[in-house]
């Protein structure tokens, strides 16, 4: 059976330039589709958080303006409600990336407050990604990216093609001038080869074992292409 591990944030808000915080969390359809389609391919999933504290979903993302719809909403809900690892999520520092077949990042602001400067998160990443394992990265998670370091120092994921939430799209939603730093800035400043989709389109990026996607409208197409990647390597 493959198995996957979801590294989620545990944070519940985002310090802003101002030294606001802003509630955030997970984004509920970057958890929930991922989730019900490793699912259905009958896989094994494991949640892992910092510190094994209960991950906190943005009320934003269940708001019908951001699902489309109230029933839409609904149904997101009660999905997340019927995930009963969620609450009980196991701790970052005891999980072994050679346990997993995958390793999954789902996005919400809360990544740029807590596992951006998470080591334990960093080194997940980078044993997933220089153990050949698929590493799935969606909209905001690639913040986390920002911890990783090999072990001569570098940055693993210098020059690898990605994409995430886009800078336009965090102005688009007006919190790109209250934002400490912005996750397509940074990681370009890196040295990532950045690629900008449309805003708010469905845009994934695949170079070796990375798999990105740019949105929560990417979430489907990215579990999709890491499904049908593990089905070819059988």
């Amino acid at each position: 059976m493959t198995s996957v591990l979801f590294v989620v944030s545990a944070a519940d808000h985002w310090t802003l330039n101002d030294g606001s915080l802003h509630p955030t969390g997970y984004w509920a359809e970057e958890l929930a589709e991922p989730h019900r389609l490793f699912s259905e391919a009958g896989w094994s999933i494991t949640i892992a958080t910092p510190k094994g504290m209960a991950p906190t979903v943005d009320e934003g993302s269940l708001a019908a303006g951001a699902t489309g719809s109230e029933e839409r909403s609904a149904e997101l809900h009660s999905y997340l409600e019927a995930i009963p690892t969620l609450t009980t999520p196991v701790s970052l520092d005891e999980v072994s990336v050679a346990d997993y077949d995958v390793v999954f990042y789902p996005g919400g602001h809360g990544p740029m407050e807590d596992l951006a400067t998470d080591p334990t998160s960093g080194q997940i990443m980078t044993d997933a990604l220089t153990s050949g394992r698929i590493l799935g990265v969606l909209c905001h998670a690639p913040a986390a990216m920002l911890a990783a370091e090999a072990a001569d120092g570098t940055w693993p994921f210098l020059a690898y093609r990605m994409t995430g939430f886009t800078d336009a799209e965090e102005a688009l939603g007006g919190l790109a001038p209250k934002a400490k730093w912005l996750v397509q800035a940074r990681l370009t400043e890196l040295g990532a080869a950045f690629v900008e989709g449309p805003s708010f389109g469905e845009h994934i990026e695949i170079d070796r074992n990375l798999y990105t996607g740019q949105n929560p409208a990417s979430s489907v197409k990215l579990a999709t292409a890491i499904i049908d990647a593990v089905a070819t390597q059988k």
